[in-house]
């Protein structure tokens, strides 16, 4: 009696260590308070001792009733306590109702096919049968399982949750839910007698270890097919978001092309401009020179102050970012000398510096004051040159408690507050067989940007 008291304290500790792992899951993606943390762990446990001693005492209840009811209460019990939009909280309910599903079913499968294994051939015991105990240790390893897979998927799935539409969710989640039904249905059938049978010609033990490796196989099947679901959604999500920024690159590149035309005009006319400038300083008209002055520089879109680097496109942006950062009050440090002959195109010259800037700007905006590593004033620093046959970007800005928890992330395709833009400078730099290094260190975020020259690109394979 007292074996199977400890026994069942133990499954109630192990699945509280489970709903703290479904919290923190929770929590990691939705907001919520300390005080309605806590009362998601008291209300999903109450829910659990109450369908357990109901299942226990009413047997007419069928185990696919219990199930649904567990699984309508978690989500109840999240959609009113987490705060998100309703698609997304459904889409993390789904997500912990999968996991627990099929982790404690493959869990219990495969230990239950172990001991019986063992009982036969170690206690030669011709049809073993698992006791009591042994079942609610096995209970008890199941839920361990389920924590630990939570556990794993809160530091995991940033890329899931970030930025998506609610439709997006809702085709993310409805799937998984699918997948829960499946798997509820099938352990419905096995309380029914529904289970793989030798048909009479091998006995009840292999009976019941043919069962047991069924359910095993058909939950990896379903992790599988979940998993890739998942992933498979991802990636066409991230595919779009890419093609989408690509063609808003396009269409920066264009305008960029026409502004320098305009350009290339106004330096064509320049004789009559210079003509009809010398006509209004010669009658002292200093106000209607200035006027023109003025009004030859909006028409080339070029400002006092613009940068020189030797290359259009990057000059235009660098024009554009600075403007954009003194509105701002961004301190501005711009050294750049591009070669004559550069190794990267216009068009990724274009999507290297735009992502680069935009993504410095958009930092410098999300800094709050109020921040450990705030400083008096945002800053921009840029510098490129060739050294050693290769061409060098650096850029350097502020950054805030977001990109510090980003920088965090072992693999930096995670950087979600550079998003899509720091994947689109990694599609360049591979291109050109470069290489790119990201650091966040006090408050400063720098990314290094390293392409070899057309003539150096063996030297660069080797350097790295």
């Amino acid at each position: 009696m007292s074996g199977n008291f400890l026994c069942i304290v133990l499954t109630v500790f192990c699945y509280l260590g489970y709903i703290c792992a479904a919290g923190k899951f929770c929590a990691a993606y939705l907001e919520i308070s300390k005080r309605k943390e806590l009362l998601f762990v008291i209300l999903i446990f109450g829910s659990w001792m109450l369908t357990g001693i109901a299942n226990l005492y009413i047997a007419s209840i069928p185990y696919i009733f219990f199930a649904l009811v567990r699984h309508l209460f978690f989500m109840g019990t999240v959609l009113l306590l987490f705060q998100s939009n309703t698609e997304k909280k459904i889409l993390v309910t789904s997500m912990l109702i999968v996991a627990e599903t099929l982790t404690t079913n493959f869990c219990g499968s495969l230990l239950s096919c172990l001991m019986l294994f063992w009982l036969h051939t170690v206690k030669h015991i011709a049809v073993p049968v698992c006791s009591e105990q042994v079942l609610d240790l096995i209970t008890c390893a199941c839920y361990l399982g389920a924590a630990f897979v939570a556990l794993f998927m809160s530091n995991h799935l940033q890329s899931v949750f970030y930025c998506k539409t609610r439709k997006w969710y809702l085709l993310l989640a409805i799937p998984l839910l699918a997948v829960t039904g499946v798997i509820d249905v099938a352990n419905w059938g096995a309380t029914k007698g529904i289970l793989v049978r030798s048909g009479g010609n091998m006995g009840l033990y292999y009976d019941e270890l043919f069962s047991h490796a069924e359910f095993c196989v058909l939950d990896i099947l379903s992790m599988f097919a979940a998993g890739f679901y998942v992933y498979g959604m991802e990636r066409i999500s991230l595919e779009q978001k890419k093609s989408s920024q690509y063609h808003f690159q396009i269409a920066a590149y264009k305008m960029l092309e026409a502004q320098y035309s305009q350009s290339e005009r106004l330096r064509h006319d320049m004789k009559n401009h210079v003509l009809a400038l010398l006509g209004l300083l010669e009658k002292k008209e200093w106000k209607k020179a200035q006027d023109y002055l003025k009004n030859m520089a909006e028409h080339a879109g070029l400002e006092i102050g613009e940068e020189l680097t030797g290359n259009r496109v990057v000059d235009v942006l660098l024009s554009q970012s600075r403007k954009k950062a003194e509105e701002n009050n961004i301190l501005w440090k711009c050294d750049v000398q591009m070669p004559k002959i550069c190794c990267i195109n216009a068009f990724d010259l274009c999507v290297l510096f735009g992502n680069i800037l935009d993504n410095a700007l958009e930092s410098c905006a999300r800094l709050q004051c109020d921040a450990p590593y705030c400083t008096s004033q945002q800053f921009i620093r840029i510098q490129a040159g060739v050294v050693k046959k290769c061409f060098l970007l650096e850029v350097q800005n502020s950054a805030d408690d977001a990109d510090c928890r980003e920088a965090a992330f072992p693999d930096k395709k995670h950087f979600q507050g550079h998003g899509i833009g720091l994947l689109n400078i990694r599609d360049v730099v591979n291109r050109y067989q470069g290489v790119m290094n990201i650091e966040l260190q006090n408050g400063v975020f720098s990314i290094s940007v390293l392409v070899p020259m057309n003539d150096a690109v063996h030297d660069i394979k080797q350097a790295t």
